[in-house]
């Protein structure tokens, strides 16, 4: 199938698919400026070892060697901006195509772009807690910290190490993605935005799913199952697919 006529099988899915959701992995975020991970030659986890880099494991044996690492990345994501697929769908949750995103991305950037019902199921760089007495506090402190010359960060009340709330390898998954799997049951048409689908458990979120769309560059596990696959970047498909609906985005969001 030619392009133009995924964009309309999209929105024919969309007008008769309820309730949608939509699942979000980093390729969503690219065109935000925000490395992915797993792209030949450019993804993350390309030129590190996300065991050594960005596990429990790494953090509670080197503390200060994994913010070297790892804060660096974090912090820069405040620079990015939502681009159109990020606006498109806090528009189509408004309009009622949509009833949320659930996202495996930490950078805030659907709840920016005004979807209201987004599950971070890796978790957020709002907070940041600490390791020893599970006081809670705002990420920026942990930031502030660690650029005053205190790595590993400490906590105020105990002393121990501040830890991100994000979910590492080698973490429990966060309480948001149990959540998740809860409002997928029933979930007609889940709609995979810029994720790789390889790693668990999230991966396996789309069998809970009646229809599966895939919008990613690469191909991924669930291609040969999914309803329609369109290796596009996401900003052009969602930008597309607003005007085939009547509802087209402003010039830039």
């Amino acid at each position: 199938m030619e392009y133009p006529g995924q964009i309309a099988a999209l929105a024919d899915l969309l007008r008769n698919c309820r309730p949608c959701y939509a699942l979000t992995g980093a390729g969503i975020s690219t065109e935000s400026g925000i490395p992915d991970f797993r792209s030949p030659g450019t993804g993350l986890w390309t030129k590190y070892d996300p065991i050594k880099t960005a596990s429990l494991t790494a953090l509670r044996r080197d503390p200060a060697k994994f913010y070297e690492i790892n804060l660096t990345r974090w912090t820069s994501y405040r620079g990015c901006r939502p681009n159109n697929a990020h606006l498109a769908l806090a528009r189509l949750e408004k309009l009622g195509y949509v009833a949320g995103v659930i996202t495996q991305n930490i950078d805030g950037l659907h709840r920016e772009a005004g979807s209201r019902r987004v599950w971070e199921v890796h978790g957020h760089l709002r907070t940041c807690r600490c390791m020893k007495c599970a006081g809670s506090y705002p990420f920026d402190l942990l930031v502030e910290r660690v650029k005053s010359g205190q790595n590993p960060p400490l906590c105020e009340k105990c002393g121990g190490v501040l830890r991100p709330d994000v979910v590492l390898f080698e973490d429990r998954m966060s309480d948001d993605f149990f959540a998740a799997t809860q409002v997928l049951t029933g979930c007609q048409l889940l709609i995979v935005v810029g994720s790789s689908l390889t790693v668990y458990p999230v991966a396996g979120l789309p069998q809970l799913a009646r229809r599966v769309v895939i919008i990613n560059r690469d191909p991924t596990p669930w291609d040969e199952q999914a309803e329609l696959v369109i290796r596009r970047m996401a900003g052009q498909v969602f930008t597309d697919l607003m005007t085939a609906l009547g509802e087209p985005l402003e010039i830039g969001g």
